[in-house]
């Protein structure tokens, strides 16, 4: 089947950092992440854990700051660990629920600047590998 996006989707990062704050929810990272981060800060593992990560259901997701719930790693409008950032950042807005359909992808451009008619469009070849890693680390995490 042919998805509603098949002729591809206007967007382009601002480096806003609208995604990294907001609603509490969870940013999920696989081992090989975790290590990598853990090896960048020069911790042990357990250390690096405890430090950034909740556990939630067996899972580790990126704390968040308890008054606003922006990302750990976001200062001001930067992501402080921007290279080995996690899939699931890696791959915004080419995720399941913000494909599922033309409102859903409506939603999302109303609290992110890059989905906006003027961005560059994306290719359906781009979106459905951006896709597959998000479905794929999901499925890893």
């Amino acid at each position: 089947m042919t998805p509603w996006y098949a002729e591809g989707l206007r967007f382009e990062c601002t480096g806003c950092g609208a995604f990294c704050t907001g609603a509490p929810g969870y940013v999920w990272r696989n081992e090989d992440e975790i290590q990598a981060l853990a090896t960048h800060f020069h911790l042990p593992r357990d250390t690096f854990l405890k430090t950034y990560f909740r556990q939630v259901e067996g899972r580790f997701s990126l704390k968040e700051d308890p008054e606003n719930f922006d990302c750990v790693f976001l200062k001001g409008k930067t992501c402080t660990v921007y290279a080995l950032r996690p899939t699931q950042c890696r791959t915004f807005p080419w995720w399941t629920r913000l494909l599922r359909s033309e409102a859903a992808w409506e939603e999302a451009s109303q609290f992110c600047e890059g989905i906006r008619p003027e961005a560059p469009l994306v290719s359906l070849r781009v979106i459905q590998s951006e896709l597959s890693k998000y479905e794929t680390s999901h499925d890893n995490c």
